[in-house]
């Protein structure tokens, strides 16, 4: 499949989509109005800039609007418009064309990477042996030398509920070992990966097969990503900002990346590949953030990464601040190694350029956040607005609006299509949007230093 694509990519001109705009016409159009945007913000701040001179300097005169104002118009402002413009149309759920009998489904392997998952594979089994997918189906657990009764409940599980089930042992330790281990084994055009803490919802494997094997301008997907929720939500404060993150955030970002083919992390919580792409690169890398780096390797190869929103499935997100913490700290340092390994200017699609080249903002959103965003709210409180004054405040209801109208997007084109009824959640929402960036920016540095001084890698 990746030989395929050799022919495509750059600004080759291809058949229009069937609806909505062309991706480089959607890009043409969203990046010129980011500029003005950022453009209008420059111009519109100069008392805010002279300000700062007078009181720190011309220095941190433009550092602090830099990083608090100017990057963050550019990355968001991007995201705005991109998604302003942009069509949702489902996926088709007949039958898909491919390399198996015609009027069939194909057949698909579901692999889950476990190590000491006793307490949550039998719920991951019983939600895909309720999956409503018209094709075959067979089961693989990757077992990462459990040694707690993972396997044995995983086994009576699957046999309890009639599902097509294998182990594959892999004694080394590694997520992306006993992911590739069990790749070595798999005999389906198509792979999916969910995460042992991963519930998937009845009719999400249709929509994320439908999605990966459709051919959007007549283009190849290599690999698709499925939208996703937290099961957990509710358990506690944090738990519920991250809820909102994987609401509106996360799929937010997904969404813009997808309309230019080039969603930028398929997660191994719930993500499509098709095998001959997989076994061509080589599997999953030796990595920290495994899923991010295989992304870019199969966009390296011209492969175009699409989201499907509609291949729900919920998450358990991390409960404590120090798991959170971890966490995203591998995050941040799995998109280093991504822009280490694939550099956004070696990517063969224009494109794909543009978007990977956002990454190389996001740790200076971080760096204005913790540096100049927290200690100018702490000098406001105590009346000295320096960094941050009464108009600096208008950001929250620009943010407000902004995410009022993701939410809208989602409960009609999702929601509502999945018959799904997330509970109303006011406090976790005010976490989120004051004080969840603050902690994920924290995680985020942290992982960056790590990153730098080569810090050990733990089993995710």
């Amino acid at each position: 499949m990746v030989s395929e694509r050799a022919k495509l990519g750059g600004l080759t001109r291809r058949e229009p989509p069937v609806a909505g705009l062309r991706p480089t016409v959607l890009f043409s159009l969203a990046l010129p109005l980011t500029v003005l945007h950022v453009a209008f913000a420059v111009w519109v701040s100069q008392p805010w800039r002279r300000q700062l001179e007078e009181s720190i300097g011309p220095v941190m005169a433009w550092a602090i609007p830099v990083t608090l104002a100017y990057i963050p118009g550019l990355v968001i402002g991007f995201l705005i418009f991109t998604l302003l413009m942009i069509r949702y149309h489902p996926p088709a759920v007949d039958a898909p064309q491919g390399p198996w009998p015609e009027g069939e489904w194909p057949a698909v392997t579901v692999v889950i990477a476990a190590r000491n998952e006793e307490a949550v594979i039998g719920l991951t089994l019983r939600g895909i042996a309720y999956l409503t997918y018209p094709g075959p189906l067979e089961v693989v657990l990757a077992d990462n030398n459990s040694t707690d009764r993972t396997a044995e409940i995983a086994a009576q599980t699957a046999e309890e509920l009639g599902l097509t089930y294998r182990r594959v042992f892999e004694p080394e330790p590694g997520k992306y070992r006993a992911l590739n281990a069990a790749l070595a084994t798999v005999e389906t055009p198509l792979v999916v990966t969910v995460d042992a803490d991963t519930y998937v919802q009845r009719d999400s494997l249709t929509y994320l097969i439908a999605r990966v094997t459709s051919r959007p301008q007549d283009q190849h997907i290599c690999a698709c990503a499925g939208g996703l929720m937290v099961v957990n939500a509710p358990d506690n404060f944090l738990t519920r900002m991250q809820g909102w993150d994987y609401r509106l955030g996360i799929t937010g970002v997904k969404r813009m990346q997808a309309a230019y083919n080039s969603a930028l992390v398929a997660q191994g919580a719930f993500s499509a590949y098709w095998t001959e792409d997989l076994r061509t690169v080589g599997g999953w890398p030796d990595a920290i953030g495994e899923d991010i780096v295989l992304t870019w390797t199969l966009m390296d190869a011209r492969g175009i990464v699409q989201y499907e929103p509609l291949a729900f499935s919920s998450t358990a997100v991390p409960m404590r601040l120090g798991d959170f913490m971890r966490q995203r700290s591998r995050w941040a340092r799995g998109m280093f190694e991504g822009l280490r390994t694939h550099p956004p200017r070696t990517q063969p699609r224009v494109l794909a350029k543009a978007v990977a080249g956002i990454d190389y903002l996001v740790p200076w959103l971080d760096v204005g956040i913790i540096f100049f965003w927290v200690p100018g709210l702490i000098l406001f409180a105590f009346g000295y607005p320096i960094i941050v004054s009464w108009w600096t405040m208008l950001i929250i209801p620009i943010t407000l609006v902004i995410f009022a109208c993701m939410r809208v997007w989602q409960t009609h084109h999702v929601f509502r299509r999945l018959d799904l009824h997330p509970e109303r959640d006011t406090r976790g929402f005010l976490g989120y949007v004051g004080l969840y960036q603050i902690i994920t920016s924290a995680a985020a540095l942290r992982g960056y230093w790590q990153y730098l001084r080569r810090g050990r890698r733990r089993w995710r």
